[in-house]
């Protein structure tokens, strides 16, 4: 995966609407648990950005706005919709800290590790 390639998938799973019902954000907020292979996904995508941005003096914003909705709003997602009932499966709470994790990697130009 190259990280142009990476960079729309996240943009895509983290700024989706109601018209990408698979989008990672949108699933989370109908309290149904991501589709196969989607966290593999976002976490190989985080890591190839984190390369592929290593020592950048800028940012794109609309690739950091939709980073940061996925390390907040899934976690928001998430416990809003445990309280709710949603039986979530047992290793994505560990997976929506990797995200965030990640993503603070990013943002902090070091490589905090999973």
């Amino acid at each position: 995966m190259d990280y142009e390639t990476a960079s729309n998938f996240l943009i895509r799973q983290g700024l989706a609407s109601e018209d990408d019902p698979n989008a990672f954000l949108v699933r989370l907020s109908q309290g149904k648990p991501p589709v196969p292979g989607q966290v593999t996904s976002l976490l190989l995508s985080l890591k190839v950005v984190f390369e592929g941005l290593k020592g950048a003096e800028t940012l794109d914003r609309q690739l950091i706005y939709a980073l940061y909705l996925l390390a907040s709003e899934s976690r928001q997602q998430f416990e809003t919709q445990r309280r709710l009932g949603v039986v979530w499966p047992p290793l994505l709470d560990e997976d929506l800290t990797r995200i965030a994790t990640t993503v603070k990697s990013i943002l902090a130009d070091d490589w905090q590790g999973l």
